[in-house]
């Protein structure tokens, strides 16, 4: 067993060279950032490959969670985001209440972040799709043969995972829905706990830690030759990291000296939700919970003439919808439309203040 856990710390070892790339800042706080941002995902790794392994009894468990404190790949602090393991193999039945959140949205996938970073889409299911009863509840099937009746999810015969989005709008108001996923027809007999079977486990949470870590390292490369600027990079390049598909995303790159701001003018579509959130060099959202560092069709004032004007700063520049850089001189950023009937690609400029 001593072999098993010193493998485990050794490939763990490996992952922190993420930290020494060329292109990572190497101030203090981008530094200390990826230490806790490796942890983090060490902690998602563990989580969803260590424990909920079996898709024969499935649970949902934390995904990138505002609770759990993981953030990985441009989270967004609007959703609470949920996944259980499970196989293409088997039938499930997902039972779950309403809640007050405007948007559930549910997916399946294939998760290949510990083999080459992609989570690979094979179905979605909206709760605008559902039949939701008086009391709120709904149900709905996940197989691979669609059902004789009622809402389907669709897996694929290699989709190990669904996932689950419910988006707030007003963060402190709304509930979020209860879920719960039964297999419908496991097989076989229930297996105790092997070394070689928690090696197994423990070399795939690390391969997830590492395929994150460098996918959203490369995400940040990609952008930073293009700071404060605003273009679409194409959507598939998101949609194959685990995206959704109702949402067109904007991501970039971000660096404003301490007289600087960034200003950012938009129309805004016609869509059920959007928002912009700041993000460190990790790709990870900044401390929603202390301070200003996003806002969304709930929270944005907008102009005369319905667009938006957003500034990113060290302080508040007195006008447009401020975006606190929280001590941070650069990083990453997102912007989301949702179920829009237009996609704007805003414009931006780098003013003193």
């Amino acid at each position: 067993m001593n072999a098993v856990w010193e493998k485990f710390c050794a490939d763990l070892l490996d992952v922190g060279k993420v930290l020494e790339d060329e292109i990572v800042p190497q101030d203090p706080l981008t530094q200390a950032e990826g230490i806790r941002y490796l942890s983090r995902l060490l902690r998602y790794g563990t989580i969803n490959c260590v424990e909920y392994t079996d898709p024969r009894w499935p649970q949902f468990s934390s995904a990138p969670n505002p609770n759990m404190m993981t953030k990985i790949g441009a989270d967004n602090p609007d959703n609470v985001y949920m996944r259980a393991n499970i196989s293409g193999k088997y039938n499930y039945r997902i039972i779950g209440t309403r809640g007050t959140v405007p948007l559930i949205t549910f997916g399946s996938r294939v998760n290949r972040y510990h083999i080459d970073g992609t989570m690979l889409q094979t179905g979605d299911l909206h709760i605008h799709d559902l039949e939701v009863d008086e009391n709120g509840r709904f149900e709905f099937i996940a197989s691979v043969d669609k059902p004789a009746e009622g809402a389907w999810l669709p897996l694929a015969p290699d989709s190990n995972l669904i996932s689950v989005r419910q988006t707030h709008q007003d963060r402190r108001n709304e509930v979020i829905g209860d879920l719960t996923i039964e297999c419908l027809n496991p097989d076989g007999e229930f297996v105790p706990l092997s070394p070689e079977e928690i090696g197994e486990r423990l070399t795939k949470s690390v391969g997830i830690v590492k395929g994150m870590a460098e996918t959203f390292l490369e995400w940040s490369r990609k952008f930073q030759p293009h700071t404060n600027e605003i273009f679409d990079w194409g959507q598939d390049y998101f949609q194959d990291a685990g995206g959704d598909p109702t949402i067109f995303y904007f991501h970039g790159y971000w660096k404003l000296a301490e007289d600087e701001a960034w200003v950012i003018e938009t129309e805004v579509p016609n869509c059920e939700y959007f928002n912009f959130v700041l993000q460190n060099f990790w790709v990870e959202s900044l401390d929603y919970n202390r301070t200003n560092i996003y806002v969304n069709n709930h929270t944005a004032k907008l102009n005369d003439d319905g667009t938006m004007t957003i500034v990113v700063a060290a302080k508040d520049p007195g006008y447009g919808n401020w975006i606190d850089t929280d001590s941070h001189a650069e990083g990453t950023w997102a912007l989301r439309w949702i179920k829009a009937d237009s996609h704007p690609i805003p414009t931006s400029k780098v003013v003193k203040i």
